[in-house]
């Protein structure tokens, strides 16, 4: 179905924003033999290009950068304060471990002031990500020789299976990751109607940085995006707000807080899928985007976009956790896709 092993390495190595290398490292070892040319762009995206029949471009785009946090100060006492890269939900963090990557990667706690000497008021309001602190174990002399002010810190989460799921840190975006080197596995024997452009991209938790530059350069025709998108299938939530179930297929984008997908992408998704048995839900996300708008919007005369999104737990939280088999419909969704999108109409209506 799908390679755990696989997923478990790419989850696991460190990609904090602006500090992608070790993941683009890996990605470059294993789809170098599956590609025609490839290259890393001066901001640091992977762009790795396999030749179609004509040279109409396809971007296909999965971010490589996991939300993390950067050191900002040490006190007195060794104990590190951190600025956040990317969104947190602040109340999952009390003492969860975390990795800080200085001259070598050291083991830290996240801290805070303990609930035993909290006034009342304090303990009634939800924590701030201001409030915590991390612990080494080491005092400042010792620390300051293996970290500096701006070294990155990522979560410390192994991927495991649970039934059905996969559970691990990291699965935004490392999942979609993991589709992307496996399509172009998949389609190691096969001539693509269109030249396809595989871009692994940095800085999407931050503000879509790497896709606008990498889109730039690879000036697109067609744009797919691959992310994980909110599935609030849990009790507490009602139907209409629950975006995405997990296991009832991949999501195909239709709108999100920053994009609004093409309709012809929408409708050449949707009928890819009918015909391929492939399962699949609509994700009207009204919040948060993702690089599908840098690829729509950062192309000469805008590309026509859409997204493939894979149904995630817990986003933004220490851990996250996906369905199997919405991975495997989502590599089964991209795959035909981009085999096919030369038999569809796409002038405007």
């Amino acid at each position: 179905m799908i390679d755990i092993k696989l997923l478990d390495k790419i989850t696991q190595i460190p990609g904090a924003p602006g500090h992608e290398y070790s993941i683009r490292s890996f990605v470059t070892s294993e789809i170098e033999s599956y590609v025609d040319e490839m290259y890393t762009d001066r901001m640091g995206n992977l762009v790795a290009i396999k030749r179609g029949k004509s040279d109409e471009r396809v971007m296909v785009a999965a971010h490589m950068d996991e939300i993390s946090f950067i050191v900002s100060h040490i006190d007195d006492c060794g104990f590190i304060r951190f600025h956040p890269m990317g969104g947190f939900d602040p109340k999952t963090l009390t003492a969860q471990r975390v990795i800080i990557h200085g001259k070598k990667d050291i083991i830290g706690v996240m801290g805070s002031k303990p609930i035993h000497i909290m006034s009342s008021e304090e303990r009634n309001k939800p924590p701030k990500i201001e409030d915590y602190f991390i612990d080494t174990g080491l005092n400042k002399k010792e620390l300051s020789k293996i970290v500096d002010i701006g070294s990155p810190i990522t979560r410390e989460r192994s991927c495991i299976e649970m039934g059905d799921m996969i559970n691990s840190k990291s699965l935004d975006n490392r999942v979609c990751v993991y589709i992307l080197v496996e399509v172009l596995k998949e389609l190691k024997k096969t001539k693509l109607p269109h030249d396809l452009y595989a871009v692994f991209t940095v800085q999407e938790e931050v503000g879509l940085r790497g896709a606008k530059a990498a889109t730039l350069g690879v000036d697109p025709d067609y744009a797919i995006n691959l992310d994980v998108t909110l599935a609030c299938d849990v009790p507490g939530s009602q139907k209409h707000e629950r975006i995405t179930d997990l296991g009832a297929g991949t999501a195909i984008k239709v709108i999100d807080g920053m994009t609004i997908c093409d309709y012809r992408m929408v409708e050449f998704m949707k009928g890819i899928a009918k015909k391929n048995k492939i399962n699949y839900q609509l994700e009207v996300l009204p919040k948060g985007g993702t690089d599908t708008a840098a690829m729509q919007q950062m192309s000469t005369g805008g590309s026509i976009a859409g997204g493939i999104s894979v149904p995630c737990r817990y986003l933004h939280q220490v851990i996250e956790m996906a369905h199997k088999e919405d991975v495997r419909n989502s590599i089964d969704l991209l795959k035909v896709c981009v085999k096919n999108l030369d038999k569809h109409n796409w002038k405007h209506k």
